[in-house]
């Protein structure tokens, strides 16, 4: 039974696609189309799911959309009328657009099903529609290599639905308490993002990084004033600051005030009062999952525990968690945002609409490390490498490795395509970046030079599992880089007294341990553990690595500059190393220096870039 799900029209619109049960394909539009957190249809992401499985459209069972648009329409509806005259052209913008199209989802997929496969008639199978949370959170039990678990989701807002706790069971799940919009975790941690310059549904990562750089200083205030959080965990947001009901902005003038100034404008120098305000927020969000685990952990009786929607990647709140020891075990879905919508929206339709079982788990979960998307073998790497003009050297797998970790203990930093391409927002070894993390420089060359992005942002390290409990405070695994954890004392440097004085920003250049490029201004590390049972090659560089160098770590964040998204093809990758201050590409079997390339094609790219 081949099952399609879908998730499509808000933001990071994905495809997955399922047989019997098993997750076999899944990729995000962005990666296709290279529109960052594409929101369309996920056309190609569609054409590549049945193409990695070889079927039709009409071998599917069914195709499942993640949520349910008429319900969502009912809280649109019924939030613009309790808010009324406030917002009006907020709803004249916004109703003529679900009245003419939204609100015709089954006949929009339909249509779109049949364009993508380029059938002549009508795609006429099943389709069907998901809640928001539960798709969430079938993406988060269904594949977790838990026969029970306790079930949170937390994100923006679905239909009505912010929080919802649910209990998994076999192929049983059930959905037993939410919290409704306005009051939401996600867009709590959304309105500082914007109020801190950053992008919504982007932007939180950087808040996340930029909070150990100030005092939670505001933390008391945002308690007292903005949020209510209950004995349970439950909450309630005080909306007199917030405007994301009725309008355009996240907040208001009130919010303003009691931050004492108007909101920081994108792309300017990041003031203490910024960073202090990112710690704060960061400290309160994890006060609140804390207090929602100790609820979860009360009310359903099971020691495991999984995650989904947009606020399950805030790594930082998850180690916190974690070391609770409010619940053994933890696991959560790395593709935890819409994207992962519609994995769950898939596997939900399998196990309580068509109330089929669950297969038994091979390997550590039913995610396969995430390597669900394309691969490229040396046939169709070599034909585009010819294309693009470029110069490479073709080497046996162990000659590629050897040759790739010399030139990583040397100091360069490379582009690494290898296998299928990561599902979700994280690279995690299949479209990386890697480099050496005992380089005190490499964290602000990468992110200046390559990345283009903020010399605040911390990259995480990627180390062999067998040797995470010797680097760092953690004591099993996190292949999905979603935990948080500090590095071990024996590893860390200590502070002069000139030092610890530090505020703020001045604390970015300050080596805090032998791997500085991987530790962040508080000695903690969002961390990656690596398998071979998963991604054998890149246990494999990494393990050269270590013979080389005694570190049994790399350096490693997405491979793509600041506004695209992570690349894809051979192609994508290409342009990459051209574009920028990468040293080299490992790509298949394939190596690739800069300095051999072509000194024309370099100016090309580089203008591409704008770096000049």
């Amino acid at each position: 039974m081949y099952i399609l799900g879908i998730s499509a029209w808000y933001h990071d619109s994905a495809a997955a696609l399922i047989k019997d049960g098993v997750v076999i394909a899944a990729a995000q539009e962005e990666r296709f189309t290279r529109i960052k957190h594409d929101p369309g249809f996920p056309t190609h992401a569609v054409q590549y799911c049945l193409s990695a499985a070889k079927i039709e459209l009409s071998d599917l069972t069914a195709v499942v959309f993640y949520e349910k648009p008429k319900r969502k329409f009912n809280r649109i509806w019924e939030t613009f009328k309790a808010f009324a005259p406030i917002g009006h052209q907020g709803f004249f913008e916004a109703i003529p657009l679900w009245l003419s199209d939204k609100m015709h989802q089954k006949r929009n997929i339909r249509a779109a099903l049949t364009a993508a496969t380029g059938q002549r008639t009508a795609w006429t199978g099943d389709i069907l529609f998901s809640e928001h949370h539960l798709s969430h959170a079938a993406s988060a039990f269904y594949p977790s290599p838990f026969a029970e678990a306790a079930v949170l989701t937390l994100d923006g807002v679905g239909e009505w639905a912010t929080t919802s706790i649910a209990h998994g069971h076999g192929k049983h799940l059930e959905i037993i308490k939410e919290l409704h919009f306005p009051h939401s975790l996600g867009l709590f941690y959304a309105a500082f993002t914007s109020y801190l310059g950053f992008k919504v549904n982007s932007g939180e990562y950087k808040v996340m990084g930029l909070a150990p750089y100030g005092t939670p200083r505001f933390a008391e205030r945002i308690m007292d004033r903005l949020i209510h959080v209950h004995e349970d965990g439950s909450f309630q947001l005080n909306m007199d600051y917030f405007d994301f009901c009725t309008g355009h902005n996240m907040t208001n003038q009130a919010f303003a005030d009691l931050f004492e100034g108007p909101p920081r404008t994108p792309e300017t120098e990041l003031s203490q009062r910024d960073m202090d305000i990112a710690a704060s927020i960061q400290n309160v969000t994890e006060q609140v999952v804390c207090q929602l685990g100790r609820h979860v952990a009360a009310s359903l009786d099971t020691p495991n525990l999984t995650l989904a929607g947009g606020v399950a990647l805030n790594c930082v709140a998850n180690g916190i968690l974690l070391r609770t020891g409010i619940f053994k075990e933890i696991w959560i879905q790395p593709a935890a945002g819409d994207a992962g919508g519609a994995l769950g929206a898939a596997l939900a339709a399998y196990h309580l609409y068509f109330d089929q079982e669950r297969p038994a788990v091979t390997g550590m979960d039913g995610m396969s490390g995430a390597y669900l998307g394309p691969s490229f073998d040396d046939h169709d790497i070599q034909r585009v490498l010819e294309s693009l003009g470029a110069v490479w050297t073709h080497h046996t797998e162990p000659e590629m490795l050897e040759k790739a970790a010399h030139m990583l203990a040397g100091g360069q930093a490379i582009g690494w395509m290898q296998g299928r391409m990561e599902f979700g927002p994280r690279a995690l070894g299949g479209r990386s970046i890697l480099a050496d993390p005992r380089s005190s420089s490499m964290q602000k060359q990468l992110n200046l030079k390559v990345k283009f992005r903020e010399s605040f942002r911390p990259f995480a390290p990627s180390v062999l599992e067998e040797d995470v409990s010797k680097w760092f405070e953690i004591d099993r695994d996190s292949p999905y880089m979603l935990l948080v954890a500090n590095v071990k004392d024996a590893h860390r440097r200590a502070m002069t007294v000139e030092e610890e004085a530090l505020f703020g920003i001045e604390k970015l250049n300050i080596p805090r341990s032998t791997i500085p490029s991987v530790t962040h201004v508080d000695y903690s590390a969002r961390i990656q553990t690596v398998h071979p049972e998963t991604n054998p090659r890149y246990h494999a560089l990494i393990s050269c690595f270590r013979d080389l160098t005694g570190c049994p770590i790399l350096v490693n964040t997405s491979f793509n500059v600041r506004g695209e998204p992570i690349v894809c093809t051979p192609e994508d990758a290409f342009h990459c190393l051209m574009g920028t201050d990468l040293d080299g590409l490992v790509i298949g079997n394939f190596v690739l220096e800069k300095s051999a390339q072509d000194p024309r094609l370099l100016s090309d790219y580089r203008d591409r870039y704008a770096l000049d």
